[in-house]
C-alpha cells in the first residue's frame, strides 16, 4: 500500500535566517531544491518560494521577503543540485541568484533513461517509492500572503522526498551503466540558453505576419522587434506590450498619427503605457522603406535528395532502439538530430558521445553503404552488416 508524505519543514521569512540556512546547506554534498513562480502576465518569471532539501530536513524560502543572491554560495558550491524538470527553476535561478549550479541532476531526465517517457514528479514518486504526493492546484497564487498550510505542505512535498528518489534512480542508472549518459543529458540542461528571446527574430511567432508582404511585413518585423524589447524593458509579456493582432492591424494600416494607432483593432490603448505609442509611431515611419528579412541563411548543408528517403527509416529504427535499450525516444535522438547527422552537420549531436555510439556510427555505416536495415516479423528492424 502506497504511503502519504509526511514531513516537517522551516519557513524561513528574514534575510538571518537565510544566511544560515545558506552556511549550512553550502557544505552539503547534494541538496534538492525547487521553486514555485509565476509568469503569466511577465516576461521573466516571477519566483514566490523556493524549496531546499538537504539532509537537515526542508526549508521554506519565502522570496518576497528574503533577498536569494546569497544563495549563489550554494549553487556554485561543490554540491549536487537535484531538481525534477529543472529548465524553469533554472532560469529563475539565474535570474534571482545571478547564477545557476554548477553541479546538476534531474530526476526528470535520469528516469528517461529509466525507459520513463517525461514523467511528473508525483508519478515518480509513487512508482519508485511508493509515495503519494499531496494533489497541486493549478489556481494557487503563490505571490499571495500569508500563504495557506495546504499551500506550504504542497511546496515542501515537490522537495520532500527528490534527494531519496534520485539516489534510488542513480542506484538503478548505475547498475545498466548510464551514469555517464545521465550527466552528459544534465549537463546539456544545465548549459542551454536561457537568456530574453532575439527580437529581430520575434515576428516568426507570430503566424498571421506570414502572410504579409513588401512594406506591410517589412513594418510587422520591426514593430515584433520593438514589441519584444519593451516587453524585456518592462518585465511584460509581449502580448501585454501589444497584442498579435494589433502588430498585424498597425502593419497593414500604416498609421501616421498616434491617434490612428490607438484606433486599431488589437490596439488597446491602457497597454500602451505613457510614451509607448509615440515609438511605436516612429518604428513604424523608419521601417516602411525597409527591404523584409526572410529565413536566415543556413550555414549547414542541405539535406542531400538521396537521403531524405532515409530519414523515415532510420527514425522508424531509433524509436525502435530506444524502447530496446528502455531509453525515452527525444533523449537518444530527435528528428532534428536525425537530420543534422544526415546533413552532415559539424558537431551534430549524433556525432559525439554515448549517442554516437549507439546510433550515430550505426546510422552513418548505413547511409554509407556497409551496413543495411531488414526487417525481422519478431524482432522488428534490424540494422546489420551489408553482404555484397
Amino acid at each position: 500500500m502506497a504511503k502519504s508524505a509526511g514531513f516537517e519543514f522551516e519557513l524561513i521569512q528574514d534575510d538571518a535566517a537565510f544566511a544560515e540556512l545558506v552556511r549550512r546547506v553550502v557544505a552539503e554534498p547534494v541538496y534538492a531544491i525547487d521553486t514555485e513562480f509565476h509568469r503569466e502576465r511577465t516576461y521573466f518569471p516571477q519566483v514566490a518560494l523556493v524549496q531546499i532539501a538537504d539532509s537537515h530536513g526542508i526549508a521554506l524560502v519565502d522570496s518576497l521577503k528574503v533577498d536569494l543572491h546569497p544563495f549563489a554560495a550554494v549553487l556554485e558550491g561543490d554540491g549536487l543540485a537535484v531538481m525534477h524538470a529543472g529548465r524553469q527553476d533554472l532560469e529563475v535561478m539565474e535570474r534571482s541568484c545571478g547564477t545557476i549550479p554548477l553541479r546538476l541532476l534531474d530526476t526528470q531526465i535520469a528516469a528517461g533513461f529509466l525507459g520513463y517517457t517525461s514523467p511528473s514528479l508525483s508519478t515518480l514518486l509513487e512508482r519508485e517509492l511508493d509515495v503519494i504526493a499531496p494533489k497541486a492546484d493549478r489556481l494557487t497564487d503563490w505571490l499571495r500572503r500569508p500563504l495557506g498550510d495546504a499551500q506550504l505542505i504542497y511546496a515542501a512535498s515537490d522537495v520532500a522526498h527528490l534527494l531519496e528518489l534520485s539516489a534510488q534512480l542513480m542506484g538503478r542508472i548505475e547498475e545498466r551503466g548510464r551514469t555517464a549518459w545521465v550527466e552528459a543529458a544534465c549537463e546539456e540542461l544545465r548549459t542551454e540558453d536561457r537568456g530574453p528571446r532575439n527580437p529581430e527574430e520575434a515576428w516568426r511567432r507570430i503566424k498571421e505576419v506570414r502572410h504579409l508582404r513588401g512594406a506591410s511585413l517589412a513594418i510587422a518585423q520591426a514593430v515584433a522587434a520593438w514589441r519584444e524589447t519593451k516587453a524585456v524593458e518592462t518585465d511584460q509579456t509581449p502580448r501585454f506590450v501589444l497584442s498579435d493582432l494589433g502588430v498585424v492591424g498597425v502593419a497593414a494600416a500604416v498609421p501616421a498619427t498616434v491617434e490612428e494607432i490607438r484606433s486599431l483593432r488589437g490596439v488597446e490603448g491602457r497597454n500602451l503605457r505613457s510614451g509607448m505609442a509615440e515609438e511605436l509611431l516612429v518604428v513604424v515611419q523608419e521601417s516602411r522603406s525597409n527591404t523584409p528579412a526572410r529565413a536566415p541563411v543556413s550555414h549547414s548543408p542541405e539535406l542531400p535528395s538521396e537521403l531524405k528517403p532515409a530519414l523515415p527509416l532510420v527514425s522508424a529504427w531509433v524509436s525502435q532502439r530506444a524502447r530496446e535499450l528502455e531509453l525515452e525516444t527525444s533523449l537518444l535522438a530527435t528528428r532534428s538530430d536525425l537530420e543534422d547527422l544526415l546533413r552532415g552537420v559539424p558537431d551534430a549531436r549524433l556525432t559525439l558521445g554515448w549517442r554516437a555510439e549507439l546510433v550515430g556510427e550505426p546510422i552513418r555505416r548505413l547511409v554509407s553503404g556497409e551496413a543495411t536495415l531488414a526487417f525481422d516479423r519478431k524482432v522488428g528492424l534490424l540494422l546489420e552488416p551489408r553482404i555484397p
